[in-house]
């Protein structure tokens, strides 16, 4: 791993209050440190449905909603750059669904962004349940 500093900033584009950004961006790192990943830079981008959506739409080819983008940036293999969009009326609704703080939501989401920098995958039902055990496993750091 490189001795750079890494850097993780935060972008508002929707109007809410994120609490704890400084433990949130050390969570963040040590996520990065503990799956033995260098990080650059990571840009956090909280946004709408909509915002989001024409994201989707336009990069990915996809007319849905979801409730986190992940785009990697790396200009080399061993330094990680990205830059994650996360809506946050998706955090808001699947708190509710899943009877969870909001908080707790947005936290397993933006891990898993995180993971997905870090290579892990999610559209098969193995890798799904080792990237839910590993956000568990950074949730239950992060507290």
């Amino acid at each position: 791993m490189s001795s750079l500093t890494p850097i993780v900033r935060f972008h508002l584009e929707y109007p809410f209050h994120l609490t704890g950004r400084r433990k949130l961006k050390e969570d963040i790192k040590m996520l990065f440190e503990l799956e033995h990943k260098s990080l650059s830079s990571l840009d956090y981008i909280f946004c709408s449905d909509d915002y989001l959506l024409r994201i989707n739409q336009d990069y990915l080819h996809h007319d849905t909603l979801t409730d986190i983008i992940t785009f990697d940036l790396s200009a080399h293999a061993d330094r990680i750059a990205g830059e994650i969009y996360i809506s946050i009326e998706r955090i808001i609704e699947n708190a509710r669904l899943f009877q969870v703080p909001r908080q707790t939501e947005l936290k397993r989401v933006m891990f898993h962004g995180a993971l997905h920098l870090c290579g892990y995958a999610d559209k098969k039902p193995a890798d799904k349940i080792r990237m839910t055990r590993k956000e568990d496993f950074y949730l239950k750091r992060s507290t």
